[in-house]
Order: structure tokens, then sequence, then C-alpha cells
């Protein structure tokens, strides 16, 4: 960091010319509108600015402006500045302009979705900073970013509201970039500022001139400055050419035309200054302008067929005409509208021409991908084998860190090539497949139907169809998959291993959808084939497969024997994690571990399968970590933190852009605000569950929010009607969808809401289970608590209380306790009503169920107790009294002043667990900031260990 203004003045007059010997005129409200935000960050408020403008019009000196006093103030300054081919690089600028302190990125480029380990590692090393100093980011030029970096400014300034950051960016007005667009329509939901440069007055534009002349212009001069539109770098270069008051005369006639928004004028100065340079600084200048802002010499040299050395008078004529500037290691155009005035005087043929041999000299030399991917466009095409092999790269490279832009660069790329190329195919099925990443599954699909309709070859066919599968999938349209699968699978001359995957596929599918007949059918002689597979992927995968038929099956031992050797091989083999969910093995044994005895268990298996995951660089599995940690927390009774995992994967999938809501996790919301006695959310919650759900796979998930809330709000015909036809099997297959401590609730409401026959095919699934795996004491438990509620039994319910006392599930002992309860009280046993609810009342209150606990409380007055009833282990209302226990143990490590990141790994969660605890923790207490959350922490005391 450069020197700094020990007083961290402000002053508006002060570093106004921001090293470029000249001021800044005509800005006096933006500058205004800056200082402003860079106070409100020295107080420890985030901020954002986005500034936006016609080219020269100023956007790049008011951010060196910017960077002056900022540098000044204290602050550290990152600062990015784009070009037009990185519009195609695969890296983020930002996170190479960062530097990390933590060494080696934690994933190596090109592997999967590497999108979220992208935005965590900008995140941490932005947090890091600003713990110690301030920062400003400075993006100039953003409408070219690289996708990785304009990703991450749409997400990183809300996630990082509460740090001492200030975003600035400045961008061309009217950009036709999509991902750009999307930029803007984020920023501005999250409240950033808006300075849009229009064109000086007549009268600023006289005070730059005099600035450069160091006198006032002469009259000819002062009517030519008319013509450049208002904008100050026109009027510096007219100035700065103008030898003398006849030439004005000359010129002006054109100078109010405008041609592609610069002034005609500007072009002739442009051209007329070419025209005087030697032949060498001409060719120099204009292959220039083809390769880019910046250029490499030693291109430029080759594409000419000279020796660099041999055009050092060129560069040195170039220099010294004010076209070009040697600053860095690189020859550079002083703007960018220089450069496009003398590319656009370019005949179309030439510049085509130019821009193909660039692509061929740029990837004989090694150059980024990005640079030749962008000439290539340019150029139109036509595209040999090896360019469409290294344009590929290119398309799979960017593909971890900007699915979209890699299907449009793919789009771009199959479009300069034949109908039925298969080169094109190709393109087209990987760009279908990177647009399934994204919200733009609609458009995957309508790629996949278009290019099915050329007429592929069954290979190409069957592959484009398992990619549409596959999307199908994961948006939850199941039956959609099916179709793709079995239509691929009828096509003549497959190879064998894409038979084989499209029929893993298929039966993961039937899994889907809960036909474990089907699924077993399909196994038949699968299972032999991907055992000796050479590809540890495949045999694994396969074991998953085989465990969650056994599962489904209501053979938990073998389930969770398989699952756990599955698990075990992938962390093994480096190539295995890049299954889907649920086959990630992992996240698989997880689901089958919230199901047995082994529920403790969980939090191990699922905290380092999501390191592995993140570390790895699986982004796109992020969101079912966090949604199967929430199922796992709510099957433990600890409703804060299953809240805060499902929050988290929700606010995970939305970063990531994936397109269906995860109902699983707005289920377990819901579920999680009934409990609370918010049935008002509980309602939200649920219908947004509804909106997202067309996978049957969570459809039971659904169903039962739906049952708990209808029965919550007295409406129990509802509620039984809401399970009826789903839960009327007698095989556990659809049971074993939901945790055990759901089932019980299940027969409750349905012996309430008069549907005695869905009580009885749950307590007959039990049966099937307990008899074909008798190893598991939360059956037994479950099955003694389903035949007391069906048959006013009180020895199984207590029977089942005393099971479920060695199983961890604390609202499952609740609730056996509250049915005993009840019974004891129906047959007069007052005393002993009154223990089990008191108990029941104890657990609910530990649990967070405030609305539990008020239920029970009113019962316990109706029998007659008035005193030493348990009360809730928190206040509700709004403020310190609310903070969780988990939303506690964080405040002394904001003290301390670790960030988010190390917060996580000090506490063993995840990043976007703490980031949830954070929001909640500041509109609880009504504060913005990690500043005074500290502020407050250390003036209520008690810090130390989170007890404040």
């Amino acid at each position: 960091m450069r020197s700094t203004d020990p007083t961290g003045h402000l002053d508006p007059g002060r570093g106004n010319q921001a090293g470029t010997g000249l001021r800044l005129r005509g800005r006096d409200r933006e500058i205004a509108a800056v200082r402003e935000a860079l106070s409100a960050v020295r107080d420890g408020r985030g901020a954002c600015v986005v500034v936006e403008g016609a080219p020269g019009v100023g956007k790049s000196r008011l951010l060196a402006e910017l960077d002056e006093r900022a540098r000044r103030c204290g602050f550290d300054v990152v600062s990015v500045r784009a070009d037009e081919f990185d519009q195609y690089a695969a890296g983020a600028a930002l996170q190479s302009a960062l530097q990390a302190h933590d060494g080696s990125p934690r994933a190596a480029a090109g592997l999967d979705d590497q999108r979220l380990r992208l935005l965590d590692s900008i995140a941490d090393a932005l947090e890091d900073r600003a713990r110690r100093a301030p920062v400003l980011v400075l993006v100039d030029d953003a409408q070219w970013s690289d996708p990785a970096t304009l990703f991450a400014l749409r997400t990183l300034p809300g996630r990082l509201a509460s740090s001492r950051i200030l975003w600035v960016l400045a961008v061309r007005s009217e950009t036709e970039r999509p991902t750009v667009a999307r930029v803007r329509e984020d920023l501005e939901r999250l409240g950033a500022r808006w300075l849009t440069l229009g064109p000086l007055p007549h009268l600023e534009l006289e005070h730059i001139a005099a600035d450069v002349l160091g006198t006032e212009p002469l009259p000819a001069l002062a009517r030519m400055l008319r013509g450049v539109a208002g904008n100050p770098f026109l009027a510096i270069e007219l100035v700065r050419s103008f030898p003398g008051p006849d030439a004005g005369e000359a010129a002006a006639g054109a100078a109010d035309r405008l041609y592609r928004d610069i002034p005609v004028a500007f072009r002739q100065r442009v051209a007329a200054r070419l025209h005087q340079l030697p032949e060498d600084a001409v060719r120099l200048v204009q292959i220039g302008s083809v390769l880019g802002r910046e250029f490499d010499l030693g291109t430029a040299a080759r594409m000419l067929g000279r020796q660099p050395g041999s055009l050092l008078s060129g560069v040195e004529a170039a220099l010294n005409s004010g076209l070009l500037s040697a600053d860095g290691p690189r020859l550079a155009f002083r703007h960018d509208l220089l450069r496009q005035a003398v590319h656009e005087s370019l005949p179309p043929a030439v510049r085509t021409a130019l821009h193909r041999e660039a692509a061929e000299s740029l990837r004989a030399d090694g150059a980024r991908s990005a640079e030749v991917a962008w000439h290539v466009v340019m150029a139109g095409g036509p595209v040999d084998d090896d360019a469409v092999s290294r344009l590929h790269t290119a398309v799979r490279e960017l593909s971890s860190t900007a699915p979209d832009a890699a299907a449009d660069l793919a789009r771009r790329i199959a479009g300069l090539l034949p109908p039925r190329d298969r080169r094109r195919v190709g393109l087209l099925t990987d760009a279908a497949e990177y647009l399934g990443r994204t919200r733009r599954v609609r458009e995957a699909l309508e790629l996949v139907d278009a290019t099915l309709s050329d007429g592929l070859e069954p290979p190409q066919e069957a592959n484009l169809r398992l990619v549409a599968a596959e999307i199908h999938q994961a948006a939850g349209d199941d039956a959609a998959a099916m179709t793709h699968l079995q239509q691929a699978l009828d096509l003549p001359a497959l190879p064998h291993d894409l038979r084989v995957l499209l029929l893993k596929t298929q039966g993961t599918g039937h899994v889907y959808l809960g036909n474990i007949i089907a699924a077993e059918q399909t196994d038949t002689g699968l299972a032999a084939d991907a055992y000796r597979s050479h590809d540890p992927a495949v045999v694994v995968s396969v074991m998953v497969f085989q465990s969650q038929t056994s599962f489904y099956r209501g053979r938990l031992g073998r389930a969770l024997e398989l699952a756990e050797a599955a698990t075990a091989r992938a962390y093994a083999e480096p190539t295995v994690p890049y299954l889907r969910p649920p086959r990630i093995p992992a996240l698989w044994l997880a689901t089958v571990l919230t199901s047995t005895d082994r529920l403790a268990d969980t939090e191990r298996v699922l905290r380092e399968g999501q390191h592995e995951a993140e570390a790895l660089g699986l982004g796109w599995s992020l969101p079912h970590w966090h949604a199967r940690r929430a199922c796992a927390l709510l099957e433990q009774g600890a409703l804060d933190d299953a809240a805060v995992e499902a929050e988290a994967g929700l606010a995970v999938a939305d970063e990531l852009e994936i397109t269906q809501p995860n109902s699983q996790a707005r289920a377990v919301l819901a579920l999680v605000e009934i409990r609370r006695g918010d049935l008002a959310r509980a309602g939200d919650h649920l219908r947004a569950a509804e909106a997202g759900t067309t996978a049957r796979r969570y459809a039971l998930w659904v169903s039962l929010a739906r049952a708990c809330l209808a029965d919550a709000e007295g409406r129990h015909q509802e509620a039984a009607a809401a399970l009826t036809g789903s839960f009327e099997d007698s095989e556990p297959t659809r049971l074993l969808t939901l945790p055990p401590s759901h089932w019980p609730s299940i027969v409750r409401i349905a012996l309430r809401g008069g549907a005695p026959s869905v009580a009885q095919a749950v307590s007959g699934a039990l049966g099937t289970l307990t008899a074909r795996d008798d190893g598991q004491l939360i059956s037994a438990a479950v099955r003694d608590h389903v035949d007391g509620l069906r048959h006013g039994d009180p020895r199984a319910l207590a029977s089942a209380v005393a099971g479920y006392r060695s199983t961890g599930r604390r609202l499952a002992l609740a609730a056996a306790c509250e049915d005993l309860g009840e019974l004891m009280a129906a047959s007069a046993d007052t005393a002993q009503a009154i223990r089990c609810l008191e108990e029941a009342g104890r657990l609910v209150s530990a649990s967070g169920a405030a609305g539990d606990h008020e239920r029970l409380m009113r019962r316990l007055r109706q029998l007659g107790v008035r005193a030493g009833a348990t009360r809730p282990d928190r206040d509700i209302s709004p403020g310190w009294g609310s903070l969780t226990e988990s939303e506690r143990k964080l405040i002394p490590l904001v003290v301390e002043g670790l960030t988010n990141r190390a917060i996580a790994d000090r506490l063993h969660v995840s990043v976007h667990t703490v980031n949830t605890h954070m929001r909640h923790i500041f509109t609880k207490l009504g504060i913005n900031t990690r500043v005074e959350l500290t502020r407050l922490a250390v003036e209520r005391g008690g810090v130390a260990d989170g007890t404040g």
C-alpha cells in the first residue's frame, strides 16, 4: 500500500489531479458522492458505487481520483481493469489481484463447478484485508470483465455488506452483454449508488483546454470543442492535436456528426495522425488495434513478418504520436477510443483476415485460450480442427467458473461450423450441460430439442439425451428424465460404457420415483459389469445405487455397510467425488445414518464430506449438504440450527443460481416454524416448497409439512387428507423417505383426522421394516410409539419413551412423553400425566420449540399446575435475549477479529452457516456491521464465552 495521509483528510481540493497533471473538472457532485461512500466505509459500513457513462466521458479518471483519495485515507486498494477478450477468460482477475494469503488455491482450475470455491476464496481474502484496514475494490471497464469476476461482483457486495469494503465499478452505458445487465440488476437491488457521467458543459471543456495549454484556448479551438459532445477525453485529444486556428474551420462540418457514439471529426483526426507516421508505425498501430488495447510487440512483429528489433523506430514514432504508451510490459493504446478508431478504419475484410491470423499466431505461441477465442469469434470462421480443439478446451476451462458464459461461447463457436458437423454437436451438448447448471434450464432443454432435430448419429443422440435427463433430474422432473433415458437406450450400436452409464442413471431415476422393484431389475447384470470396471467412479456409483435399493427395501444394515464402503472408496480415489447428489457417497451415507441408531455420526460425516466438497470445488453440491444437515438437526431436535442450515442451503443455491428450489429445505423450515408456533411463516415456507416441488423424492416432505400445518391450525381432516395416498403402502419405501421421528406424527395426524387406514399402513410398513432388519433400536421405539397411538396402549408408549432415551432424538422423546401424558390424564392418573407433560415441556424448550412449549403449558394449567412449570430457554422477542446458543458462540470470535471463514474453521461449520448466523444476529440486534456488534458486545460484557 502506498503512503497514507495520517489525518485521513477528505477535502475535495486535495488530490484532484490523481497523477495525471490535469484537474478533474465538472464532477463535483460525483466527487462528493464518493467522499460520502469512503466515509461510510471508514465508519464500518460496506458500500457500492457504480459509475456509468459513454467511452471517454471520464469514468477511469474518476476511479483514479478515488484511488488517490482512498490511499491517502488508509484504504487498502484492489484494482482490476478488464480488456475486451477477458469476456472469455476462465480465471477471475479479481481473485488474481487479491493475491490471497492462503498459498495455492483449494482446487485446480478446470475441476467441475468452481463457482462457490472462487466466491469463498475472494470473500476470504477481502474479509481478511478489511479486518486490518478499509478496502476499496475498483473494477474499470467492468463491461468486459471475465465472467468469474462478474459473478463475484453480483454476489459478494451483499454477502460482505457488514465488512469495511467499498466496491466501485466503472461500466459503459447500454452494454449489450447479458451478464453485465444482471450485475446491474443485482447491485441496484442491494442499494448501490449510481453515478451517471453525462457530457460536460462547454465551459468545463474550455477549462480543460486551458489546463492542457496553460492558457485560454483560441476562439477557433473553443468553437471546435462544441463538436466533442461534452466528452472530456475527446476534448483533450482535440486540444493536443490542434495545430492552429485555421484547422478548426476545416473540421467544423464533421464536428457535430457521430458514428457509433464517437464524433466523425475525432476519427478523422486519428486518421490524420496515422497518415503523418512512418509506415512501420502505421502498420504496428493497425496490427495492435486488432490484437487489443494492450498487445505484445513480439506477436505484432510476427504478424508483420518482422523481428521486434526492426520495429523500434516505428514503436518510437507511435509513442511520440500519443497513440500508444509503454508504461507496462506490453504496448497499449492510451485509450480504447483510439484503438477503436484505428480498428474501424480498417476495411471489414482486412479486419476479419487479421483477426484470423491473430488467432493462429496466438494459438501457436501458447497464449491464453480467452484471447484466441475472442479473435476466432471476431474472425467469424471457418475454423480448423486444431482451432476447434483449442476453443473447446477454452469452453471447458471457462465452465468451471462461469457455466453460462461457457455455454454462450460454445454456441458461438458451434455457429461457425456446418450444421451436421460432429464437432458442432459436441459443443452444443456441452452448452446444454453448462446451461443446465444455471437458471437457464428452459434454454438448455430448448437447445437439446433443437439439436436433436438435426438428425444425429446414435452415440451423439444418446449423449445429448443423457445430458437432458440429468438436467431434468436436477430440476426435479424425473418422468421427463426417464423418457430421455429410455429413448437413448433404444438406440442401436451404443458403446458399452455409454449404455452402462445410461442404465445407472435410469436406475437412479427409478429410486427417485420410488419404484424400487424397477431399480432392482435395472441392477440385474449392471452391478457385475460395474464391479469389473477400472473406473473407481463406476464402482462407487454402483455401490451407492445398491445401498439405495437396500435402504428403501428396509435392509438398513446392508445399506449402511454399502454406503460406508462407498464413502471410504471415494475418499481414497480422487476422481470419484464428482458424482451428482444424492449419489455422492458421504451425502448418501448421512441419509442412511439419520434413519439408524448412529444419528450422532451424521454430523461428522457431513462435516468431513462438505469440507472435501468445498476443497474440491463441488459448489453445486453444497445446497444438498446444508439441506441434509438441516434434516439431521431436525431429527436431533436442534430446531434453531436446523433452520440456519436450511437457510444457508437456500442462500448458496441462490448464489449459484440453481433453478429448482430445494423443497426439502423449505419443508424443514416450515416444520421448524410450526414447532416454534409461527404458523404464518410456516405457511410462507410451505407455499415456496409447493411452488418448487415437481420431484417426487421431496414430495413426501412437502406432504408432511402441509399436514402438520393444517393439524396445528385445527384443520384435522384436511391434515389427514394431505397424507392420504402418500403413506398407504405396507412396504417401507415411502416411509423411509422421512427420518424415523416423523413417523409417529403421521399416525397421530391420521387418527385425529379420521384416516385410520393411513395409520394402519404406517404400522404395517414398520412391521415389514423391523422384520427385515431388527437391529435398530430407533425402529423398535417408533414401532412401540405407533402401536401405543393406535391402540391407546400405555405400556407401548412407556416402552417407546424408554427406547427413545438412547437414540439422541429429543423431540421424538418429547412426543412420546406427551402422548403418554395425555393417555394418563384420560385414565385419571393426573400425577403421572403431569410428570410426563413436564418432561415433554423441558425437552421442547431445550429444542427451541416455543409453540410446542406453549401448548404443553396450557395443558399443564388445565391439569392444575400453576407454578414451577418449565420455561423457554431464551426470549423470542427481538434483541439480545433472542439470540440462539449458536449465535452467541459467534460473538466473542467476531470481537476477537476473526473473519467468517476463520470462525467457520474454529467452530467446524460451513462458512455459509456462519454467514446465515451473522445475518440473524444483525437483524435481531438492529445493526448492520461487525463494528457495531463488537461495540455492543464489549458494552454488555461477558463476551469471552458468548454469554453476554
